[in-house]
């Protein structure tokens, strides 16, 4: 076949679920103002680690009274965190239906081996929340990362709850609309919609929560790093920018940038809208074309951030091949990177909607996508 490829590339072609494209305009210029060199504990280190909390506050929308914390090793450290420090109180729900939930259930029932329901979804399904017990302790992703499904909304989690939920929100935050009342353990890390740099968690703490943490004690040894209270009272200084660890200063910086654009274009409601507009762009594609799909099975629980597609086409021999050498084809031209669906997923392509992402490199991407799709179906 002729290789007639689309002219026009995307201006960004980082489509990565994780670190994310940077915001738009990115130089690192925009980071000299970073306190490289200092002491994160010196004045200006707790000044900025504590502009993070505060504008998360902001940007997110989180209420007054909920604490908000920066912890180790990303949004995992941050879940590891809230599990092994909280659960074991009450029984325990571990809703799980793409990987990452699936191995927070693995952590809780054969690490911790705390007596627990577990409920399952495939991927491209969701469990039904009507079905879960909240006078349990509720563990769940709200964005299934690598299956591309979220939970539409909170009306499944009741305002009168006995357990406490600890949600997993970490391609949801800054992407999502998020009800604060039902969560009171959200995590997230930089990387994914704000497109910050890795290894850096956020953990925010309802009041039930942090009543939890301060009437019990688990019966395991708490690591250093998931430790957030001492004397059986919450260690305030996590929660005002006193880091267990030290950060990067330097990731710091990065962050308080991508926070402020996020407030000079609108704050969380722009932000939403432009990651609702990528995705459409997707969805539109794929309604155009019987080859494609969303993996998303009901379109209310499509993700607007990690969008994954399967091809559907009777014409493919190999599905993990197909989709492969697709994904390769679009990286080769430089059109599109880190596009191939996780590891644990479902043989198609997971493509990056986040707000940081310009809807024009999404149009400029389906062009390049049906091409790629051609030529790999006449090279089988």
């Amino acid at each position: 076949m002729a290789d007639k490829h689309p002219v026009a590339r995307p201006a960004n072609p980082r489509f990565s679920s994780g670190p994310c494209a940077k915001i738009p305009h990115f130089s690192l210029d925009l980071l000299s103002d970073a306190p490289l060199g200092r002491s994160h504990r010196a004045k200006i280190g707790k000044e900025k680690l504590k502009a993070a909390i505060e504008t998360t506050r902001d940007v997110l929308g989180i209420p007054a009274d909920y604490r908000i914390g920066i912890v180790p090793a990303s949004d995992t450290g941050a879940v590891e965190m809230a599990m092994w420090s909280m659960l074991g109180a009450r029984k325990a729900t571990m809703v799980a239906w793409e990987s990452f939930g699936s191995g927070w259930v693995t952590d809780v029932v054969k690490q911790l081996k705390i007596d627990a329901e577990v409920k399952t979804a495939d991927y491209g399904r969701i469990v039904d929340f009507a079905e879960v017990d909240f006078d349990t302790d509720v563990v769940f992703t709200w964005n299934g990362t690598t299956s591309g499904v979220r939970v539409p909304n909170g009306d499944a989690i009741p305002a009168e709850r006995g357990g406490l939920t600890i949600c997993d929100a970490t391609s949801a935050a800054f992407a999502m609309d998020l009800p604060w009342d039902k969560l009171d353990v959200t995590t997230f890390s930089w990387q994914k919609v704000m497109g910050g740099e890795a290894a850096h968690g956020m953990i925010v703490l309802s009041p039930r929560a942090v009543e939890r943490l301060e009437s019990y004690t688990p019966a395991w040894p708490l690591p250093k790093i998931f430790r957030m209270t001492k004397g059986g009272k919450l260690i305030e200084g996590i929660f005002v920018g006193e880091t267990i660890n030290t950060p990067s200063m330097l990731a710091v910086e990065d962050y308080l940038v991508a926070l402020e654009w996020a407030n000079k274009i609108g704050g969380i409601q722009k932000l939403i809208e432009r990651s609702t507009t990528n995705a459409k762009v997707l969805w539109d594609f794929c309604d155009r074309h019987d080859w494609i799909a969303n993996l998303a099975e009901d379109p209310a629980t499509r993700s607007n951030t990690s969008v994954c597609l399967k091809f559907t086409d009777d014409r493919i021999k190999d599905g993990a091949a197909f989709a492969k050498a697709v994904a390769k084809k679009l990286e080769d031209y430089n059109v599109a990177y880190d596009i191939g669906a996780y590891r644990d997923a479902p043989a198609g392509l997971r493509v990056w909607c986040g707000a940081t992402v310009e809807s024009s490199d999404i149009e400029a991407l389906t062009l390049w996508l049906k091409w790629a799709f051609e030529e790999c179906i006449a090279a089988q």
